[in-house]
């Protein structure tokens, strides 16, 4: 239905030729973000729902739980839908809470990998079969990061006065599911009219990548780098920072141009989990040392993750 109404649109109504560049590109750019925004509307306002029956006080026992508490973590960042910067003020309040370094660090690595609108993102444009490959690996990186992290016993480097932010609560919603339903669609708004400038974007690159791109041109940069084109690409995307509206299409008209899938994800994998603007919030609450340590260990993560995506794909 929404690929009919792009054609008519682009090739009857403005009369582009649909054997041309521009035509097939912008037809890329209204069908993906119309697509998309419908996506990403439907499924932030079913996670918002979700949300409010999970109350943070149990989620915190959880987390606490040394046997479990990696994966909780992990599951737990996989539901929340953070930017690597929007994360850290629930990061400072499991610190406060008392809830070990390795498990909150866990859960800073996974929130900004995985969210439900980077899953919708990746489901349009690359698929289930590799959105479930990615989120099943997005979780480990953030559970066996996490566990090599906590086991550094790294807390001498958290600066002392941590600040006093928490996350929202969730409350008063009791069994009232109109309240709840509410709530999801008012957080789907709300995420959506942050998100749509930058899914425009992310998919108007993309288009441009897709359609005007020569391949040639992506398989001579990738021959040269060849078996490093992992480690580049993640190193190139730890120092940018960007919404996942914006990098997953970029990722996906890479991927389609013929770069290695391994290498497409990782570099919006080092985008998603690691910015330099993350970098500078996180001074206040740890110690340099911590900092290069905790973007270390999750950038070779990224980096082995990279190679067996190409090694499987």
């Amino acid at each position: 239905m929404l690929q009919v109404g792009a054609d008519f649109l682009v090739y009857t109504v403005l009369g582009l030729d649909p054997h041309s560049r521009t035509g097939a590109a912008l037809n890329f750019f209204i069908y993906d973000s119309v697509k998309i925004m419908l996506l990403l509307f439907g499924m932030i306002a079913l996670i918002g729902v979700i949300r409010t029956y999970l109350p943070q006080e149990k989620i915190r026992k959880g987390l606490s739980n040394k046997k479990r508490s990696y994966a909780y973590a992990a599951l737990f960042g996989a539901v929340t839908p953070f930017c690597s910067c929007s994360s850290i003020p629930i990061f400072i309040g499991f610190i406060r809470a008392g809830i070990p370094l390795g498990v909150t660090l866990t859960f800073l690595i996974t929130s900004p990998l995985i969210n439900e609108y980077l899953v919708v993102l990746m489901i349009g444009m690359m698929g289930v079969k590799i959105t479930a490959a990615y989120v099943a690996s997005g979780i480990a990186i953030g559970i066996i990061s996490g566990a090599i992290l906590g086991s550094m016993r790294l807390e001498k480097y958290l600066v002392s006065d941590l600040s006093q932010e928490s996350p929202e609560q969730e409350a008063g919603f009791r069994d009232r599911f109109k309240a709840r339903l509410v709530f999801g669609l008012n957080e789907a708004v709300t995420i959506v009219r942050k998100l749509w400038f930058w899914v425009l974007i992310g998919v108007g690159v993309g288009s441009l990548i897709h359609n005007f791109v020569p391949q040639e041109s992506i398989h001579n940069v990738i021959s040269r780098t060849g078996a490093f084109s992992v480690p580049l690409a993640t190193l190139l995307g730890v120092p940018l920072y960007g919404s996942c509206a914006a990098i997953v299409p970029i990722a996906a008209a890479l991927f389609q141009k013929g770069v290695p899938l391994g290498t497409a994800l990782s570099f919006m994998m080092a985008i998603a989990a690691l910015s330099l603007p993350e970098a500078i919030m996180l001074r206040r609450v740890m110690k340099l040392p911590l900092i290069l340590i905790f973007f270390s260990v999750t950038t070779l993560a990224i980096i082995l993750t990279g190679y067996l995506f190409n090694f499987l794909f």
